[in-house]
């Protein structure tokens, strides 16, 4: 469900689930938690195989009654915020509901041309997690968090990268792009890395 490959200081953590859009359970996200938690990397790479980033939580989980309310969304997404090196989001597709926490909550996001963004937590009647807001907030102002978060809006690639959501499109070749922008990074000193980032906050 979560493939993931540490090398020259970076760990990749892919979302392996295509056949079901790489939509998420309750134990993945603790897995991506634990393992963004635990490395040493200085560079972490989250993406998907496919052609969608992730389409949020398992629906199956859903209708339970326990994914869409589940602290471990808030768990990876902090951990990923609490990452000491540098965190890229590279998105292979599109994004969707919940898994966009993680997104928000990395350094750098780089998207293919056909990803869309979207939210749609009005229609499910629950409250987004705490912080996904802010981050969303934090990165494209009140009116387009608005937008997003209480009509469900889709948001195209070229819009997200208009606004601020993503910070470049990959029209070739993503993971390239994504190694090429890493390299000074999984070279570099953790420590100056980790000061650069608290000079930056």
């Amino acid at each position: 469900m979560i493939v993931f490959d540490t090398n020259d200081g970076q760990l990749t953590l892919k979302i392996n689930r295509p056949e079901k859009a790489n939509a998420l359970t309750e134990l993945m996200l603790g897995e991506m938690a634990d393992m963004v938690t635990n490395t040493d990397a200085r560079v972490l790479v989250l993406t998907g195989i496919g052609n969608v980033f992730s389409a949020g939580a398992d629906f199956d989980d859903v209708r339970d009654g326990t994914l869409a309310t589940s602290p471990e969304w808030e768990r990876l997404s902090t951990a990923v915020a609490n990452f000491l090196g540098l965190s890229i989001a590279a998105l292979n597709g599109s994004c969707a509901g919940g898994a966009l926490g993680m997104v928000l909550a990395c350094d750098l996001r780089i998207s293919v041309p056909n990803a869309k963004f979207f939210y749609p937590i009005i229609k499910m009647g629950v409250l987004p997690q705490p912080s996904d807001p802010v981050r969303l907030h934090n990165l494209i102002g009140p009116s387009a968090t608005k937008l997003i978060l209480l009509t469900g809006a889709q948001i195209t690639a070229v819009e997200a990268l208009r606004l601020g959501l993503i910070d470049r499109i990959s029209p070739l070749d993503l993971m390239s792009d994504v190694q090429a922008l890493t390299a000074p990074a999984r070279g570099a000193d953790p420590a100056q890395i980790c000061a650069i980032k608290a000079l930056i906050k």
